[in-house]
């Protein structure tokens, strides 16, 4: 007897291994095909996500393409926290990709559906096959679409793996009765209660999309689990294991948003509101399903049993392709439609997060940069765009700076003590950026990320040390005019002429550093480097007039520090046509 249950055990453990490894291939080559599309498409996407939102319907249709391209939901929405706490989406703009991005999860339930219609060493394989010299002697794009087509190839064999790695109830009832009974035991407990057999398959789908990681992998977990009978006996009972599939589905849209939420712990006020966003909508979809889930239910049923009997799969009974279809319709239908219905409330949908995330003061809206990922897939390619945003602050805080300390020269009368402290702790400020930046991008080049995007980082660092050094500089002038003022020194109009043209040079230099951060073209490079040639003329013309004046009896101390603001400005110039020519490599997407 107890080796008979030894041999029981043993083989029930052996079973879920294989299935555990069905579904490690299956996350694999999930992980494989999202990281190989950012590499390919990064920059597109970077750009759909962050410039064409510009309505909820515009964010919706980009959200759904983005999750059909990387075959994960919560990919795009941790994409999406990340974006929000980056200041390069709004709240509005984040629920209307969420939105988009259960709509384009449900493209797996589609897959899943339609695999066991071929074999599927019929597809996977050649996919695999073509893909793999690529990954071997591909260069960067070349690479990037090998891993694509092995991504693709895995995700396929992981479906064929998985389905064949659960046990068809049936079978088990021969092979191990034992096992079989507990089964039926617990189907025939959950099932046959109504509403409440609807709640607990819910929560069952909660309980496993939290377990994976990815609804994606839930959702296909589910359907086969559906067609093997272990959600009830598909053949006597289709509706009922469709029903309690679909229960579970609708769990699943729950646990998808747990992802989202964990990726904002630690983020600022906004990226919060996005997660809740995201959990609010699926709550409130999850809510008014319930209520009509069974007419609901019954009229996806009615649509799959609509379906050509040509698509049937050749492995499956027609029960079973009636079950995989109507998962995918229901999946599809309850995202469309639920969208169709919040759509129109986004306003409202904010609103209610900005009432359970309230903004307690500047504490929430730092400017410290916080890397967002999750451990399925990586977005180190995505997630450049956030110190691509914190670079235009620092260019933005060097310019307001500049701007403080000509108004500190230019009004020698007046009290701006309080300016000083002001931008003392703006310097303060872009000293914190270069540091978190710095960390924040070493944090991105740690993962996967193509060439290209490795030269961008190298460009990203260099630029973000030259606004730092910019802004260093620019303190030390607002330190020696205060020196010139504490000292009583007093210039005359030659030398505020020629300071106030020197300081229009360089604050052109620096207008045109924020244009080179779109990108570098021939003229701009020739342009700052002419006016960069300026600068450096002027700095020496100026310098040796104070020298001839210094000879010819001038006061040495007010001479001296004229020099030293000559010798700053030029300096700032040198920073910036640094910028300008690492410009070329880094070109951010305003």
């Amino acid at each position: 007897m107890s080796i008979l249950a030894t041999v029981s055990t043993t083989s029930v453990l052996v079973g879920l291994l294989h299935v555990l490894g069905a579904l490690g291939v299956f996350l694999f080559g999930m992980k494989i095909l999202s990281e190989a599309v950012q590499r390919v498409a990064g920059k597109r996407m970077r750009q759909a996500l962050s410039g064409l939102t510009t309505n909820r319907f515009s964010g919706i249709f980009t959200g759904f393409v983005t999750t059909s391209l990387v075959q994960s939901s919560s990919a795009t929405t941790v994409l999406v926290v990340s974006f929000v706490n980056a200041g390069l989406l709004t709240l509005i703009q984040s629920i209307g990709l969420i939105m988009g991005a259960n709509l384009g999860t449900t493209i797996t339930a589609w897959i899943v559906a339609v695999v066991g219609k071929f074999n599927v060493a019929d597809i996977a394989l050649p996919l695999i096959g073509v893909g793999l010299p690529f990954v071997f002697i591909g260069k960067d794009k070349g690479k990037s679409y090998g891993e694509m087509l092995l991504g693709f190839g895995l995700l396929f064999f992981g479906l064929g793996l998985l389905k064949d790695s659960v046990p068809d109830v049936r079978l088990l009832i021969k092979e191990d009765p034992g096992t079989a009974a507990i089964v039926e035991n617990i189907v025939t407990w959950m099932g046959g209660r109504g509403f409440v057999s609807v709640l607990l398959y819910l929560v069952g789908g909660v309980v496993l999309t939290l377990l994976v990681q990815s609804s994606s992998a839930a959702m296909a977990i589910t359907m086969t689990c559906a067609l093997n009978g272990w959600l009830g006996n598909v053949e006597t009972d289709p509706l009922g294991v469709f029903q309690n599939s679909a229960a579970i589905v609708l769990g699943e849209n729950i646990g998808t948003t747990v992802t989202a939420w964990l990726a904002a712990l630690g983020a600022n006020v906004h990226a919060k509101r996005a997660a809740r966003a995201h959990f609010c909508f699926n709550v409130i979809g999850v809510a008014w399903m319930l209520v009509v889930f069974v007419p609901f239910g019954n009229l996806c049923w009615s649509l799959a049993k609509m379906l050509p009997a040509s698509l049937r799969s050749v492995n499956e009974s027609m029960a079973g392709f009636d079950v995989a279809f109507a998962t995918a319709i229901f999946h599809s239908m309850f995202n469309f439609v639920n969208i169709l219905l919040l759509v129109a409330f986004v306003p409202q949908i904010a609103r209610l997060v900005e009432w359970w995330v309230r903004d307690t003061g500047p504490a929430d809206r730092g400017t410290s940069l916080k890397y967002i990922s999750q451990g399925l897939v990586d977005l180190g390619e995505l997630n450049i765009a956030e110190a691509e945003n914190a670079i235009r602050r620092m260019k933005q805080l060097t310019s307001d700076m500049f701007d403080g300390f000509v108004e500190l020269l230019r009004h020698p009368e007046q009290d701006l003590s309080a300016r000083v402290t002001e931008l003392k702790r703006m310097e303060d400020d872009c000293d914190t950026m270069l540091n978190d930046i710095t960390a924040y991008l070493i944090q991105c080049s740690t993962h996967e990320i193509g060439r290209e995007n490795a030269t961008r980082i190298a460009s990203l660092l260099r630029v973000a040390s030259e606004f730092e050094e910019a802004t260093d500089r620019i303190y030390r002038l607002v330190k020696v005019v205060q020196r010139k003022y504490e000292k009583q020194h007093q210039f005359q109009p030659v030398h505020d002429r020629e300071i106030a043209n020197l300081c229009s040079h360089v604050r052109s230099m620096l207008d045109a550093c924020a244009n080179s951060l779109s990108g570098v073209s021939g003229a701009l490079l020739d342009d700052a480097q002419h006016l960069e040639n300026r600068i450096d003329a002027l700095r020496k013309n100026h310098n040796r007039g104070a020298m001839k004046r210094m000879q010819e009896g001038g006061d040495v101390a007010t001479e001296m520090i004229y020099t030293e603001i000559n010798n700053h400005l030029e300096a700032i110039g040198n920073l910036g046509l640094n910028i300008i020519q690492n410009g070329e490599r880094i070109a951010i997407d305003d």
